[in-house]
C-alpha cells in the first residue's frame, strides 16, 4: 500500500473550521511534491460541507463516524485517527495549530512513534524531505527543522498558509463507522459567546492593553471591531486584571494569531505579546508613548491619545463602509 499524507480536519458541532481548508491545501501541496497519495480525515458524528474539501486538492475524504464523537475527546480522537493512520501506512499528518490540534498532535505522535513539530509557519520540500519553519525565542527568530522519524506530525499556524483552490475538484467521501472506545472523558457541550468571532480564526483583530485604563473603556475597542467586522483581542495584563476573558488573550500564554490586520490599542508591545501576533500581515499600533516597543513591529503607527483617536477612527470607518 502506498504511503500517504493525511490532512486531519477539525470540526465543531458538525461544521468544518476554517483551518481545515488550510490543512487540506497544505497536505495536497506536499503530497504532490513528494509524489504521495493524500487523504483528508475527519472524526465526528454528522459533519457538514465535506464536499467543499474537494476544492483544495483532496480527492478522498474519510469520515470516521461515531455518535460518541459529536464533540472532541482526547482519547477517542487519538485512537480513531492513529488506528486509521496505521491501517493506510500514513507517513505524514498535517494538523491545525489550534487548541484542539495542540492537544491532539502530540498524542498522535506518541501513538505513531513519530516526531512532532508544532506551530509551523512554512513547510517546504527539499531533497525529498519536509523542512518546517517555526518561530523560536518568543517569535524573535525562526528556525528550520526536519524530522528523522518515519512518521511525521506537523501543526500549522492558522491564517499563515493560503488555502489554494483547485479547479473542478471532486471528492469521494467514505464513511467508516468505528466502535466506541472506552472514553476517559467526554465533552457534553460547548458554551460560547454568541456572535463573537474567535481571535484564532479572525481575519481582522482589534486588541486592547493596559492603556485602556479599565474594562469600562473596552466599548471603544468593541465599537472599532464592529465597524471592521473584527474580533476583539486583549493583552495578558488585561486578562490577568479580569477586564476581559481568557479566550480573547493574544500572546505567548494566550492564542497565536496571524490575521490580515491587527490593530493594537494601548499595548506597549512586550515580547510575550509580540510572540502571539508578529506574523500578522499588517499591524497598526495606537499608543501615546512614541517609544513603545509595539511601534518597532508596526506597519502603521499613531502616537496619541487613544481615547480621542478610537472614536474618530471608528466613525470614519463606518462612513467608508456605508
Amino acid at each position: 500500500m502506498a504511503n500517504k499524507i493525511l490532512a486531519i480536519l477539525e470540526q465543531r458541532e458538525g461544521s468544518l473550521k476554517k483551518v481545515s481548508y488550510e490543512v487540506a491545501s497544505v497536505a495536497s501541496k506536499l503530497a504532490k511534491e513528494l509524489n504521495l497519495e493524500v487523504e483528508a480525515v475527519v472524526v465526528g458524528n454528522d459533519v457538514n460541507d465535506l464536499n467543499n474539501i474537494s476544492k483544495y486538492g483532496i480527492q478522498k475524504i474519510i469520515h470516521l463516524k461515531n455518535s460518541e464523537f459529536s464533540n472532541y475527546t482526547s482519547s477517542g480522537y487519538t485512537e480513531a485517527i492513529s488506528n486509521y493512520s496505521k491501517e493506510v501506512n500514513a507517513v505524514c499528518l498535517i494538523v491545525g495549530n489550534t487548541s484542539l490540534g495542540n492537544d491532539l498532535a502530540p498524542r498522535l505522535a506518541v501513538k505513531l512513534n513519530s516526531g512532532c513539530i508544532t506551530d509551523c509557519v512554512n513547510l517546504q520540500v527539499e531533497s525529498g524531505e519536509v523542512i518546517a519553519t517555526r518561530p523560536i525565542y518568543a517569535g524573535k527568530a525562526f528556525t528550520k527543522v526536519k524530522l528523522s522519524s518515519v512518521v511525521k506530525v506537523f501543526t500549522i499556524r492558522p491564517n499563515v498558509f493560503k488555502a489554494e483552490l483547485y479547479e473542478n475538484g471532486t471528492s469521494n467521501i467514505e464513511i467508516k463507522g468505528i466502535s466506541s472506545p472506552n472514553l476517559k472523558s467526554k465533552v457534553v457541550s460547548f458554551k460560547k459567546s454568541e456572535g463573537k468571532l474567535d481571535v484564532a480564526e479572525a481575519d481582522i483583530i482589534v486588541s486592547g492593553g493596559r492603556g485602556m485604563k479599565g474594562p469600562e473603556n473596552f466599548n471603544l475597542i468593541e465599537s472599532l471591531a464592529d465597524s471592521l467586522g473584527a474580533a476583539v483581542g486583549a493583552s495578558r495584563a488585561v486578562v490577568d486584571a479580569g477586564w476581559r476573558p481568557h479566550r480573547e488573550q493574544v500572546g505567548q500564554t494566550g492564542k497565536t494569531v496571524s490575521p490580515s490586520l491587527y490593530v493594537a490599542c494601548g499595548i506597549s508591545g512586550a515580547i510575550q505579546h509580540l510572540a502571539g501576533m508578529s506574523t500578522s500581515k499588517y499591524i497598526v499600533a495606537i499608543n501615546k508613548d512614541k517609544d513603545a516597543p509595539i511601534f518597532s513591529v508596526a506597519d502603521y503607527g499613531i502616537a496619541g491619545d487613544l481615547f480621542e483617536i478610537l472614536p474618530v477612527l471608528t466613525e470614519e470607518i463606518k462612513k467608508i463602509r456605508s
